[in-house]
Protein backbone atom coordinates (compact mmCIF):
# COMPACT_ATOMS: atom_id res chain seq x y z
CA UNK A 1 0.00 0.00 0.00
CA UNK A 2 2.93 2.36 1.09
CA UNK A 3 3.95 1.93 -2.67
CA UNK A 4 0.25 3.04 -3.85
CA UNK A 5 -0.08 5.57 -1.96
CA UNK A 6 3.95 6.76 -3.06
CA UNK A 7 2.61 6.07 -7.12
CA UNK A 8 -0.33 8.63 -6.83
CA UNK A 9 2.05 11.28 -5.23
CA UNK A 10 4.31 10.66 -8.18
CA UNK A 11 1.34 10.82 -10.65
CA UNK A 12 0.43 14.32 -9.24
CA UNK A 13 4.25 15.65 -9.11
CA UNK A 14 4.59 14.83 -12.49
CA UNK A 15 1.52 16.34 -13.79
CA UNK A 16 2.54 19.82 -12.40
CA UNK A 17 -0.32 20.13 -9.88
CA UNK A 18 1.73 19.75 -6.43
CA UNK A 19 5.59 19.27 -5.42
CA UNK A 20 6.01 15.66 -3.84
CA UNK A 21 6.96 17.22 -0.39
CA UNK A 22 3.44 19.13 -0.14
CA UNK A 23 1.69 15.80 -0.84
CA UNK A 24 0.62 13.67 1.55
CA UNK A 25 -2.11 10.58 1.08
CA UNK A 26 -3.79 8.51 4.11
CA UNK A 27 -5.09 5.07 3.97
CA UNK A 28 -7.09 3.36 6.61
CA UNK A 29 -6.48 -0.16 7.30
CA UNK A 30 -5.69 -2.22 10.12
CA UNK A 31 -3.66 1.18 10.54
CA UNK A 32 -3.32 3.98 9.02
CA UNK A 33 -0.94 4.19 6.02
CA UNK A 34 0.56 7.46 5.20
CA UNK A 35 3.16 7.97 2.29
CA UNK A 36 4.96 10.41 3.91
CA UNK A 37 4.86 9.52 7.66
CA UNK A 38 6.74 12.71 8.50
CA UNK A 39 4.27 14.87 6.91
CA UNK A 40 3.40 17.97 8.79
CA UNK A 41 -0.39 17.66 7.90
CA UNK A 42 0.05 13.89 8.95
CA UNK A 43 -1.74 14.57 12.37
CA UNK A 44 -4.69 16.85 11.22
CA UNK A 45 -5.79 14.72 8.45
CA UNK A 46 -5.55 11.45 10.40
CA UNK A 47 -8.00 12.56 12.82
CA UNK A 48 -9.92 13.55 9.89
CA UNK A 49 -9.78 10.16 8.52
CA UNK A 50 -10.68 8.65 11.97
CA UNK A 51 -13.86 10.07 12.25
CA UNK A 52 -14.90 9.73 8.54
CA UNK A 53 -13.51 6.48 8.41
CA UNK A 54 -13.29 6.86 4.07
CA UNK A 55 -11.06 4.16 2.80
CA UNK A 56 -8.72 7.23 2.01
CA UNK A 57 -7.90 10.68 2.58
CA UNK A 58 -5.80 13.19 0.48
CA UNK A 59 -4.37 16.63 0.52
CA UNK A 60 -1.76 19.00 -1.28
CA UNK A 61 -0.30 22.47 -1.07
CA UNK A 62 -0.84 23.20 -5.08
CA UNK A 63 1.81 24.43 -7.38
CA UNK A 64 1.20 27.60 -9.28
CA UNK A 65 -0.84 28.83 -11.11
CA UNK A 66 -3.71 27.38 -8.09
CA UNK A 67 -1.49 28.04 -5.02
CA UNK A 68 -2.17 31.97 -6.76
CA UNK A 69 -5.79 30.88 -8.02
CA UNK A 70 -6.91 29.39 -4.50
CA UNK A 71 -5.47 32.09 -2.41
CA UNK A 72 -7.44 34.68 -4.26
CA UNK A 73 -10.53 32.86 -3.49
CA UNK A 74 -9.69 32.37 -0.08
CA UNK A 75 -9.01 36.02 -0.08
CA UNK A 76 -12.85 36.56 -1.06
CA UNK A 77 -13.78 34.11 1.99
CA UNK A 78 -16.63 32.46 0.36
CA UNK A 79 -18.35 29.60 1.73
CA UNK A 80 -18.71 27.71 -1.40
CA UNK A 81 -17.26 27.46 -4.74
CA UNK A 82 -19.32 26.51 -7.53
CA UNK A 83 -17.33 25.87 -10.89
CA UNK A 84 -19.44 25.90 -13.46
CA UNK A 85 -17.51 22.88 -15.71
CA UNK A 86 -19.52 19.61 -16.21
CA UNK A 87 -17.43 17.16 -14.21
CA UNK A 88 -18.13 19.37 -11.09
CA UNK A 89 -21.64 19.85 -11.82
CA UNK A 90 -21.63 16.00 -12.11
CA UNK A 91 -18.92 14.34 -9.73
CA UNK A 92 -18.47 17.37 -7.05
CA UNK A 93 -21.14 19.83 -6.96
CA UNK A 94 -19.50 22.30 -5.45
CA UNK A 95 -16.40 22.89 -3.39
CA UNK A 96 -16.78 24.00 0.62
CA UNK A 97 -14.44 26.37 1.84
CA UNK A 98 -12.72 26.10 5.39
CA UNK A 99 -11.95 29.43 7.22
CA UNK A 100 -9.08 27.08 9.17
CA UNK A 101 -7.42 23.83 9.00
CA UNK A 102 -8.42 21.65 11.10
CA UNK A 103 -9.51 18.07 11.43
CA UNK A 104 -13.23 19.46 12.83
CA UNK A 105 -12.48 21.93 9.25
CA UNK A 106 -12.62 18.75 7.14
CA UNK A 107 -14.65 16.84 8.75
CA UNK A 108 -17.01 19.28 8.31
CA UNK A 109 -16.31 20.02 4.68
CA UNK A 110 -15.95 16.24 3.51
CA UNK A 111 -18.60 14.68 4.96
CA UNK A 112 -21.16 15.76 1.83
CA UNK A 113 -18.23 16.46 -0.44
CA UNK A 114 -15.29 14.38 -2.49
CA UNK A 115 -13.29 17.74 -1.98
CA UNK A 116 -12.61 20.76 -0.72
CA UNK A 117 -10.36 24.57 -0.11
CA UNK A 118 -8.82 24.71 2.89
CA UNK A 119 -5.85 27.33 3.89
CA UNK A 120 -2.78 27.39 3.30
CA UNK A 121 -3.69 26.90 0.05
CA UNK A 122 -4.52 23.56 0.50
CA UNK A 123 -6.67 21.28 -1.12
CA UNK A 124 -8.16 17.85 0.41
CA UNK A 125 -10.55 15.01 -1.35
CA UNK A 126 -12.36 11.75 -0.18
CA UNK A 127 -11.19 8.45 -1.70
CA UNK A 128 -14.44 6.49 -0.19
CA UNK A 129 -13.30 3.36 -0.97
CA UNK A 130 -9.58 3.49 -2.60
CA UNK A 131 -6.77 5.97 -2.93
CA UNK A 132 -7.34 6.63 -6.90
CA UNK A 133 -10.61 7.98 -6.00
CA UNK A 134 -8.70 10.98 -3.93
CA UNK A 135 -5.95 10.95 -6.80
CA UNK A 136 -8.91 12.15 -9.45
CA UNK A 137 -10.59 14.37 -7.25
CA UNK A 138 -7.65 16.18 -6.44
CA UNK A 139 -6.62 16.69 -10.34
CA UNK A 140 -10.28 17.29 -10.62
CA UNK A 141 -10.42 20.24 -8.15
CA UNK A 142 -7.46 21.51 -9.71
CA UNK A 143 -8.70 21.56 -13.04
CA UNK A 144 -12.29 23.23 -11.99
CA UNK A 145 -10.67 26.36 -9.77
CA UNK A 146 -8.44 26.76 -13.05
CA UNK A 147 -11.30 27.45 -15.23
CA UNK A 148 -13.44 29.09 -12.59
CA UNK A 149 -10.54 31.77 -11.91
CA UNK A 150 -9.61 32.13 -15.69
CA UNK A 151 -13.51 32.47 -16.96
CA UNK A 152 -14.64 34.49 -13.74
CA UNK A 153 -11.79 36.62 -15.12
CA UNK A 154 -13.37 37.42 -18.32
CA UNK A 155 -17.45 37.59 -17.22
CA UNK A 156 -15.82 40.53 -14.72
CA UNK A 157 -14.35 42.30 -17.27
CA UNK A 158 -17.31 41.64 -19.39
CA UNK A 159 -19.43 43.22 -16.84
CA UNK A 160 -17.00 46.12 -15.68
CA UNK A 161 -16.51 44.85 -11.84
CA UNK A 162 -12.79 42.88 -12.04
CA UNK A 163 -11.19 44.49 -9.33
CA UNK A 164 -7.49 45.37 -8.53
CA UNK A 165 -6.74 42.50 -6.62
CA UNK A 166 -8.28 40.24 -9.07
CA UNK A 167 -6.03 41.82 -11.79
CA UNK A 168 -2.96 41.27 -10.04
CA UNK A 169 -4.10 37.56 -9.20
CA UNK A 170 -4.41 37.10 -12.94
CA UNK A 171 -1.17 38.54 -13.83
CA UNK A 172 0.43 36.46 -11.42
CA UNK A 173 -1.34 33.20 -12.14
CA UNK A 174 -1.03 33.62 -16.21
CA UNK A 175 3.08 34.72 -15.59
CA UNK A 176 3.29 30.73 -14.06
CA UNK A 177 1.49 29.10 -16.82
CA UNK A 178 3.53 26.63 -19.15
CA UNK A 179 4.55 27.48 -22.29
CA UNK A 180 2.96 26.73 -25.13
CA UNK A 181 3.83 23.02 -26.93
CA UNK A 182 3.90 23.07 -30.52
CA UNK A 183 5.94 19.46 -30.95
CA UNK A 184 3.90 16.47 -31.66
CA UNK A 185 4.29 12.96 -30.17
CA UNK A 186 4.91 10.11 -33.03
CA UNK A 187 2.34 8.02 -32.40
CA UNK A 188 2.07 5.00 -34.36
CA UNK A 189 0.80 5.54 -38.05
CA UNK A 190 -2.31 3.84 -39.28
CA UNK A 191 -4.30 2.31 -40.82
CA UNK A 192 -4.56 -0.29 -38.10
CA UNK A 193 -4.01 -4.40 -38.61
CA UNK A 194 -5.87 -5.87 -35.84
CA UNK A 195 -6.74 -5.18 -32.76
CA UNK A 196 -3.64 -5.37 -30.53
CA UNK A 197 -2.26 -2.54 -33.23
CA UNK A 198 -5.19 -0.95 -32.18
CA UNK A 199 -5.12 -1.06 -28.62
CA UNK A 200 -1.13 -0.19 -28.35
CA UNK A 201 -1.93 3.10 -30.44
CA UNK A 202 -4.64 4.08 -28.23
CA UNK A 203 -2.78 3.30 -25.13
CA UNK A 204 -0.24 5.43 -26.73
CA UNK A 205 -2.49 8.22 -27.87
CA UNK A 206 -3.91 8.20 -24.10
CA UNK A 207 -0.51 8.38 -22.77
CA UNK A 208 0.45 11.89 -25.28
CA UNK A 209 -2.94 13.35 -24.24
CA UNK A 210 -1.66 13.00 -20.22
CA UNK A 211 1.76 13.86 -20.73
CA UNK A 212 0.81 17.20 -22.99
CA UNK A 213 -1.72 18.54 -20.16
CA UNK A 214 -5.13 17.81 -22.46
CA UNK A 215 -6.63 16.17 -20.48
CA UNK A 216 -7.48 16.21 -15.79
CA UNK A 217 -7.58 13.09 -14.14
CA UNK A 218 -9.10 10.41 -15.41
CA UNK A 219 -12.13 11.96 -17.59
CA UNK A 220 -10.81 11.92 -21.39
CA UNK A 221 -11.30 8.97 -23.22
CA UNK A 222 -10.33 7.31 -26.13
CA UNK A 223 -11.62 5.35 -29.07
CA UNK A 224 -11.18 3.55 -32.69
CA UNK A 225 -13.18 2.15 -35.26
CA UNK A 226 -11.75 -1.48 -36.41
CA UNK A 227 -13.90 -3.61 -38.90
CA UNK A 228 -17.73 -1.96 -37.61
CA UNK A 229 -16.56 -2.74 -33.74
CA UNK A 230 -15.70 0.58 -31.79
CA UNK A 231 -12.71 -0.02 -29.41
CA UNK A 232 -13.00 2.09 -26.46
CA UNK A 233 -11.26 3.36 -22.93
CA UNK A 234 -13.31 1.58 -20.13
CA UNK A 235 -15.40 3.89 -17.73
CA UNK A 236 -12.98 5.56 -14.80
CA UNK A 237 -9.79 4.43 -16.93
CA UNK A 238 -7.26 7.03 -16.70
CA UNK A 239 -5.75 7.78 -20.24
CA UNK A 240 -1.95 7.35 -19.29
CA UNK A 241 -2.49 3.48 -18.47
CA UNK A 242 -5.20 2.34 -20.56
CA UNK A 243 -3.49 -1.02 -21.34
CA UNK A 244 -6.19 -3.68 -19.88
CA UNK A 245 -8.57 -1.24 -20.13
CA UNK A 246 -9.69 -1.04 -23.42
CA UNK A 247 -13.11 -2.60 -24.69
CA UNK A 248 -14.46 -3.89 -28.30
CA UNK A 249 -18.21 -2.21 -28.88
CA UNK A 250 -19.83 -4.05 -31.95
CA UNK A 251 -21.76 -0.88 -33.18
CA UNK A 252 -24.82 -3.52 -34.16
CA UNK A 253 -25.13 -3.50 -29.85
CA UNK A 254 -24.23 -7.15 -29.85
CA UNK A 255 -20.95 -7.09 -27.60
CA UNK A 256 -21.81 -7.08 -23.70
CA UNK A 257 -18.32 -5.47 -23.10
CA UNK A 258 -20.67 -2.22 -23.69
CA UNK A 259 -21.51 -2.12 -20.03
CA UNK A 260 -18.24 -1.23 -19.25
CA UNK A 261 -17.30 0.94 -21.96
CA UNK A 262 -16.95 4.80 -21.41
CA UNK A 263 -19.99 6.82 -20.56
CA UNK A 264 -19.48 8.51 -24.11
CA UNK A 265 -18.91 5.92 -26.39
CA UNK A 266 -23.16 6.58 -27.76
CA UNK A 267 -21.39 9.90 -28.97
CA UNK A 268 -18.55 8.09 -30.52
CA UNK A 269 -20.24 6.16 -32.52
CA UNK A 270 -22.68 8.53 -33.22
CA UNK A 271 -19.22 10.45 -34.41
CA UNK A 272 -18.61 7.49 -36.60
CA UNK A 273 -21.73 6.88 -38.01
CA UNK A 274 -22.16 10.57 -38.72
CA UNK A 275 -18.37 10.68 -40.53
CA UNK A 276 -17.69 7.59 -42.21
CA UNK A 277 -14.38 8.34 -42.95
CA UNK A 278 -13.55 8.51 -39.09
CA UNK A 279 -10.97 5.84 -37.75
CA UNK A 280 -10.56 7.33 -34.52
CA UNK A 281 -11.30 10.07 -31.86
CA UNK A 282 -9.44 11.70 -28.70
CA UNK A 283 -11.52 13.32 -26.11
CA UNK A 284 -9.96 15.70 -23.71
CA UNK A 285 -10.16 18.30 -20.96
CA UNK A 286 -7.97 21.08 -22.51
CA UNK A 287 -8.35 24.26 -20.14
CA UNK A 288 -8.69 27.23 -22.31
CA UNK A 289 -10.87 25.20 -24.89
CA UNK A 290 -13.45 24.42 -21.58
CA UNK A 291 -12.80 28.25 -19.98
CA UNK A 292 -13.71 29.40 -23.76
CA UNK A 293 -16.55 27.78 -24.28
CA UNK A 294 -18.27 29.10 -21.25
CA UNK A 295 -17.27 32.81 -22.07
CA UNK A 296 -20.90 34.61 -22.72
CA UNK A 297 -21.31 37.58 -24.17
CA UNK A 298 -24.86 37.62 -23.73
CA UNK A 299 -25.70 37.96 -20.37
CA UNK A 300 -29.39 38.64 -20.73
CA UNK A 301 -30.13 35.11 -22.75
CA UNK A 302 -32.98 33.23 -21.35
CA UNK A 303 -31.27 30.06 -20.84
CA UNK A 304 -28.29 31.31 -18.77
CA UNK A 305 -27.52 28.86 -16.03
CA UNK A 306 -28.69 26.34 -18.58
CA UNK A 307 -26.16 26.94 -21.09
CA UNK A 308 -24.84 23.07 -20.66
CA UNK A 309 -28.02 21.35 -21.82
CA UNK A 310 -29.42 23.98 -24.74
CA UNK A 311 -27.48 27.14 -25.76
CA UNK A 312 -29.03 27.99 -29.10
CA UNK A 313 -25.90 30.58 -30.14
CA UNK A 314 -23.61 29.27 -32.77
CA UNK A 315 -20.24 30.00 -31.19
CA UNK A 316 -16.84 28.72 -32.35
CA UNK A 317 -13.54 28.80 -30.38
CA UNK A 318 -10.13 28.38 -31.69
CA UNK A 319 -11.81 27.26 -34.91
CA UNK A 320 -13.86 24.42 -33.30
CA UNK A 321 -17.52 24.80 -33.05
CA UNK A 322 -19.25 25.15 -29.29
CA UNK A 323 -21.94 22.53 -28.45
CA UNK A 324 -24.07 21.83 -25.88
CA UNK A 325 -25.02 17.98 -24.16
CA UNK A 326 -24.60 16.05 -21.27
CA UNK A 327 -22.78 12.63 -21.24
CA UNK A 328 -25.07 9.50 -22.29
CA UNK A 329 -27.70 9.03 -24.27
CA UNK A 330 -30.47 10.94 -22.96
CA UNK A 331 -32.60 13.90 -24.96
CA UNK A 332 -29.85 16.42 -24.58
CA UNK A 333 -27.25 14.05 -24.85
CA UNK A 334 -23.83 14.56 -26.52
CA UNK A 335 -24.86 11.74 -28.79
CA UNK A 336 -27.25 14.21 -30.69
CA UNK A 337 -24.91 17.48 -30.82
CA UNK A 338 -21.35 16.24 -31.44
CA UNK A 339 -21.61 13.86 -34.45
CA UNK A 340 -23.70 16.97 -36.73
CA UNK A 341 -20.42 19.22 -35.69
CA UNK A 342 -18.04 16.77 -36.50
CA UNK A 343 -19.27 15.75 -39.62
CA UNK A 344 -17.46 18.46 -41.55
CA UNK A 345 -14.57 19.45 -39.48
CA UNK A 346 -12.07 17.37 -37.49
CA UNK A 347 -12.76 19.03 -33.27
CA UNK A 348 -15.92 20.59 -31.54
CA UNK A 349 -16.01 21.71 -28.17
CA UNK A 350 -18.04 20.25 -25.52
CA UNK A 351 -19.56 23.29 -23.44
CA UNK A 352 -18.27 23.42 -19.95
CA UNK A 353 -16.75 19.59 -20.59
CA UNK A 354 -14.03 19.15 -23.26
CA UNK A 355 -12.95 18.71 -26.60
CA UNK A 356 -13.25 15.79 -29.12
CA UNK A 357 -10.97 15.32 -32.17
CA UNK A 358 -11.21 12.93 -34.84
CA UNK A 359 -8.60 11.04 -37.62
CA UNK A 360 -9.31 9.61 -40.42
CA UNK A 361 -5.99 6.93 -40.50
CA UNK A 362 -4.55 7.30 -37.45
CA UNK A 363 -4.08 9.52 -33.97
CA UNK A 364 -1.72 11.23 -35.63
CA UNK A 365 -4.39 13.67 -37.09
CA UNK A 366 -6.67 13.42 -34.09
CA UNK A 367 -3.56 14.72 -31.38
CA UNK A 368 -3.03 17.67 -33.87
CA UNK A 369 -6.53 18.91 -33.75
CA UNK A 370 -6.71 18.16 -29.95
CA UNK A 371 -3.48 20.51 -28.99
CA UNK A 372 -3.57 22.77 -31.90
CA UNK A 373 -7.35 23.85 -31.06
CA UNK A 374 -6.46 24.42 -27.62
CA UNK A 375 -3.40 26.60 -28.53
CA UNK A 376 -5.48 28.84 -30.71
CA UNK A 377 -8.15 28.88 -27.68
CA UNK A 378 -5.49 29.79 -25.69
CA UNK A 379 -4.26 32.80 -27.67
CA UNK A 380 -7.93 33.76 -28.35
CA UNK A 381 -8.71 33.55 -24.44
CA UNK A 382 -5.93 36.35 -23.88
CA UNK A 383 -7.01 38.67 -26.85
CA UNK A 384 -10.34 38.49 -25.43
CA UNK A 385 -8.76 39.70 -22.26
CA UNK A 386 -6.79 42.35 -24.39
CA UNK A 387 -9.77 43.66 -26.23
CA UNK A 388 -11.66 43.75 -22.67
CA UNK A 389 -8.79 46.27 -21.29
CA UNK A 390 -7.12 42.98 -18.71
Amino acid sequence: MDRVLNGFSERLATAGLAWEKDILFLALDDAVLASDPNHPDREVLEQALLALQPGALACIRPAEPYATILAFFLEQRPQVLAPRDSETRLFLHDLPVASEFSAQALVQGLKNRKGMVLPGPRLAALGPLTPEQAFVTLSSLCFAVFVLFFSDYLEDLRAGRATPEQRAAFARAASFLPPVRTDRPGLVQGPFDGPAQVCAAMAQAGRATVDFGLVDSAFGNVSALLDRTVWISQTGSSLDLLEGDLVACALDGSSCEALTASSELPAHAGIYAAAPATRCILHGHPKFAVTLSLDCDRPDCPDRGQCHLRCPAKRTAGGAIIVPGETGSGACGICHTLPPALRGGNAAIVLGHGLFATGRRDFNEAFAALLGTENACREEYFQRVRDLGG
